[in-house]
């Protein structure tokens, strides 16, 4: 059994998923061992997964639907995809705040952010504790609100799966005062 099969989406992904247009293109940005690719990929989406170390995911599962790109996102390297675009962007526990603006650019027109990741005062729960891999207060909500439209913000301690200090956010790439997003 593959690592991915026995570990659930994080539920603020599959909480906002739905958002994401049916059947279209999503990017599982550091995907890491493919638990939301596979997730993604089973509910009928194309799923482009991007990672410097790809040995713990597999396509062949879902043949046709999963694209593997191996790359560092953080050795100075051009970003790896281009100018494509995506209908959904999934971030979780990764953070490089350099590549903010190209995960904001790769967004297609009322493409859907869904990041999660962690958030000063988590060194009090464990890893990671440095700085550097820490949003600061409101970090990810300020990135993201001055180009996206933001449907849902939290941030605190949170207890799933182990207790830790995270951000997360779902934001479309949508006019601010387009139409609401429908939950």
């Amino acid at each position: 059994m593959n690592t991915h099969q026995s570990e659930k989406p994080l539920d603020w992904v599959a909480r906002f998923a739905p958002l994401v247009k049916s059947g279209g293109t999503v990017l599982d940005l550091a995907c890491g061992n493919g638990r939301h690719t596979h997730y993604l990929a089973c509910l009928g989406y194309q799923v482009t997964a991007v990672d410097r170390d790809l040995s713990g995911i597999s396509e062949t599962e879902n043949a046709g639907t999963i694209e593997l790109i191996g790359a560092d996102l953080e050795d100075g390297s051009p970003w790896p995809l281009g100018s494509r675009k995506f209908n959904g962007i999934i971030v979780t526990n990764y953070l490089y705040r350099l590549l903010f603006p190209a995960i904001i650019d790769a967004l297609d027109d009322d493409g859907v952010l869904i990041y999660e990741t962690f958030s000063m005062g988590n060194k009090e729960y464990g890893r990671p504790s440095n700085p550097n891999f820490l949003l600061k207060p409101s970090e990810l909500l300020s990135v993201c609100s001055d180009r996206l439209r933001v449907v849902a913000y939290e941030e605190g301690v949170l207890g799933t799966p182990s207790p830790a200090v995270k951000q997360r956010l779902c934001a479309v790439n949508r006019p601010l005062d387009g139409a609401p997003a429908s939950l």
